[in-house]
């Protein structure tokens, strides 16, 4: 039997064959997804891999895709990296730069209960003590060493306000993980990639330390040791190769197989902002987004929550259905995406049309999935205690009448 070489092209009929066969098996090899991702300008590889992905969500998750109504707290927008693609972050002297206090904190938690949030998401630049002096004096101003000693304090204010917390603070300990974990629902940290050339001179991450891959890996590994839910996710469009995109996708599968901790996988593509040095670079085309949403199931499995922002693609969310994702992620009544400022969410009235149009059902979800709410040994009692309140039989949250239309 002659084998393929590995970057021989790809007909059709075998990119069908291969896709069909994922889908029995539940997930995609390393040399069959890295053919198929190489080929995916393909319309008619496209096709096959739309057609398996959108199967294999099925057997997993029926016609449900979820979406997790939130609160979106920036808590400081000081960053100690700079990524060549980021609008957010922001220097010490700018005059956009801000640091939540406590009661601002403990605002945007009430209006989120207000207006029925379950979730309250926490972003926030990495280390920025470590660049900052005039942070580290903020910060000791209020009896702390580090940004996430204080962000520990921002969760519990959150916490014990009514909402759960979702923390994404970039790169954290072991010990302020487990710290975090007594307030917070799920963490998350987006993986990005595994590429080590992207810390390369004239690259995405060149000066951006904590984007090291190695060091992100071993925090996913990490929060797997500490039976935390976590989030992860892949960025498409930033100088990697498609070999590239499916070692990350691998990794982050890996990783489950290994912990069961990686609660969803976030697809996002990037999109070049005004004033930064990646603003002239080209993102990808809608199709191929779908692409490797789709690829992103077959790797991940039908099991798999893989999720795809929809105000990063409002014209696509038919598409991105139909390439087999199964969740929205976190959409805000109340506040905009400060990480894409100029990506309005959608209204989650329209979220539900467009969503059942195409033939699913929306669901709404807590900051953690019923596949890990159902296990004791991921949270700390309390905060399991808080989210089982919100949860209806099937682990999703429990409706709230009167606010569909928001």
């Amino acid at each position: 039997m002659t084998v393929p070489r590995a970057d021989a092209p790809l007909a059709p009929d075998d990119a069908a064959r291969i896709v069909r066969e994922a889908v029995d098996a539940g997930r995609l090899a390393r040399a069959e997804a890295e053919r198929l991702g190489r080929a995916a300008g393909d319309p008619r590889v496209r096709a096959a891999l739309l057609e398996g992905a959108r199967e294999s969500a099925r057997r997993g998750h029926g016609a449900a895709v979820s979406f997790s109504r939130n609160v979106f707290i920036p808590l400081t927008n000081l960053c100690r990296d700079r990524c060549a693609y980021c609008t957010f972050a922001k220097p010490p002297d700018s005059p956009e730069a801000h640091t939540y206090t406590l009661d601002e904190v403990a605002e945007v938690v009430r209006g989120g209960v207000r207006t029925g949030c379950i979730e309250a998401l926490f972003c926030l630049g990495d280390k920025p003590e470590v660049a900052y002096r005039a942070h580290r004096e903020w910060l000791a101003a209020r009896g702390k060493r580090t940004t996430a000693e204080y962000l520990e304090e921002a969760c519990r204010v959150a916490f014990e306000g009514g909402m759960l917390p979702h923390t994404n603070a970039g790169i954290l300990t072991a010990d302020e993980m487990g710290r975090l974990r007594r307030w917070n629902a799920s963490l998350g940290l987006m993986l990005e990639s595994t590429s080590a050339r992207l810390r390369g001179k004239g690259m995405a991450h060149q000066y951006a330390p904590d984007k090291e891959p190695a060091v992100r890996l071993a925090m996913h590994e990490e929060a797997g040791a500490l039976r935390i839910p976590f989030t992860s996710g892949i960025l498409l469009g930033i100088g990697e190769t498609p070999e590239e995109r499916v070692d990350t996708l691998l990794a982050i599968r890996a990783l489950d197989d290994r912990y069961g901790h990686i609660q969803e996988c976030i697809v996002q593509p990037f999109h070049p902002k005004p004033a930064t040095r990646m603003r002239w670079a080209s993102p990808l085309s809608l199709e191929e987004v779908a692409a490797w949403v789709a690829l992103a199931r077959l790797v991940l499995g039908p099991g798999a929550n893989v999720q795809a922002p929809p105000n990063l693609s409002p014209d696509a969310l038919e598409l991105l259905l139909a390439a087999g994702a199964n969740d929205w992620g976190g959409v805000s009544p109340v506040t905009v995406d400060f990480i894409n400022p100029e990506a309005p969410w959608p209204t989650l009235a329209e979220l539900r049309r467009r969503t059942e149009a195409a033939g699913a059902r929306l669901v709404e979800r807590l900051p953690v999935y019923p596949r890990h709410l159902s296990d004791p040994a991921f949270f700390e009692p309390a905060v399991r205690e808080a989210a089982l309140r919100r949860a209806g039989p099937e682990g999703y949250a429990l409706p709230m009448p009167g606010l569909e239309a928001a």
